[in-house]
């Protein structure tokens, strides 16, 4: 809300933000959706910002001089948004072996800039869809030696495959250390990615991150009312990423039918699998035992990965390059249209459907999904029941 309001506990939106609830982005704590027609709000996605890598390695990217590192389209009374969004769509045609066409399509977003200077052609832009909040408590309990066991960034075994980890800034430790949150693991927990959505999403500021994305230029932003230092107590923040790492994993459903058996083996023939790591095993977690010692199947390796040139942003984060994504955790799928009926798959929710999801694979994947395209119908239909069961 924005201040001055009845309650101090987190009054400060804005001045300039994308939404006023976590729960606008992830829907019923699940992942986000590109806006249906150009009069649908963009709510649950935004657009980074950025005119290059950066040097220091305190920051993940070199922010726009006047935008900042996020667009925001949405603001407090009295204020004019930073820009107009809406999106575009590329379409093309993929054709499996037995001739099945398949349309996909990719988001391209339109800025109008309202206040402050047009955008020139050092702007970098990556379109970003909330994510499912699921299990974060499991993949944050995971060691660094864990992680950094499945990583290969120099293919040394040759199986085209290499998985390479992020390094990217701890504020509360000062230094750099292992990512494995968000689209290219730029954040390194659950704290600082929850204090970094407060601050770019919704414009309150915390301890943890004392700045919204208000730049020297923005001076509309920079003179607007504000809640206070911060806006985000440390208890409403410790709150919040309290609840965040405690959503539980749904259950798997069939799990012992036979075309998700099936599925289950080509998903692990056609290699899947090798970014896509299924098992886990957690240890102690001494601030949350009820965590500890637990087998989890995530189905990711939290790892960067070269993509291929359909789904770069030609963006970097941190040691991410634009063609590099961390292996998104496959858990829960199955039950994704359950949870938002509006809904997309991958970074940007391009994809309507989990076919179009592994048809956009490229780079590392190119032969995960060529195996696929080659596939019979029965055998895609299997794949795709299993990664429903998830």
């Amino acid at each position: 809300m924005t201040a001055p309001a009845s309650t101090t506990a987190r009054d400060g939106l804005g001045p300039f933000f994308n939404t006023n609830a976590c729960q606008s982005c992830h829907i019923k704590d699940g992942r986000g959706h590109l806006p249906a027609s150009p009069n649908d709000n963009n709510v649950s996605m935004l657009v980074r910002l950025s005119i290059g890598a950066s040097d220091d390695p305190r920051f993940s990217v070199k922010n726009h001089p006047t935008y900042g590192e996020q667009l925001q389209d949405a603001a407090i009374p009295g204020i004019e948004p930073e820009a107009l969004l809406h999106f575009e769509y590329e379409t093309h045609v993929e054709y499996l072996s037995d001739g099945t066409a398949i349309e996909l399509r990719k988001p391209i977003p339109i800025i109008k800039t309202t206040v402050y200077e047009p955008l020139d052609d050092r702007l970098e832009t990556s379109v970003r869809l909330a994510p499912p909040m699921i299990g974060l408590g499991y993949l944050q309990a995971l060691t660094n030696e864990q992680i950094l066991a499945n990583a290969d960034p120099e293919d040394k075994d040759k199986n085209g495959i290499s998985g390479k980890a992020n390094q990217v800034w701890d504020k509360d430790q000062q230094a750099s250390t292992l990512g494995r949150f968000g689209w290219k693991a730029g954040q390194p927990n659950l704290k600082q990615q929850n204090a970094s959505a407060f601050s770019g999403d919704m414009g309150l500021t915390s301890n943890l991150v004392t700045h919204d994305d208000c730049t020297a230029a923005q001076t509309h932003c920079n003179n607007a009312v504000n809640g206070g230092s911060p806006e985000v107590s440390d208890n409403i923040l410790n709150k919040v990423t309290f609840y965040t790492a405690n959503l539980a994993v749904p259950k798997r459903r069939n799990s012992q039918a036979s075309d998700v058996i099936n599925g289950n083996k080509h998903f692990q023939q056609i290699g899947c699998a090798e970014c896509h790591q299924p098992k886990w095993e957690v240890g102690e977690v001494t601030d949350m035992p009820w965590l500890s010692n637990q087998t989890i199947f995530p189905f990711t390796d939290l790892l960067l990965h070269d993509m291929g040139e359909g789904l770069a942003d030609h963006r970097t984060e941190f040691l991410a390059n634009g063609r590099e994504w961390r292996t998104p955790p496959l858990w829960g799928i199955g039950l994704t249209e359950n949870v938002n009926s509006e809904f997309g798959f991958l970074h940007d929710g391009r994809a309507r459907t989990l076919t179009e999801a592994i048809l956009w694979h490229g780079g590392e994947a190119q032969f995960s999904k060529q195996q696929f395209t080659t596939m019979s119908e029965q055998q895609r239909s299997e794949l795709i029941a299993f990664l429903k069961s998830l």
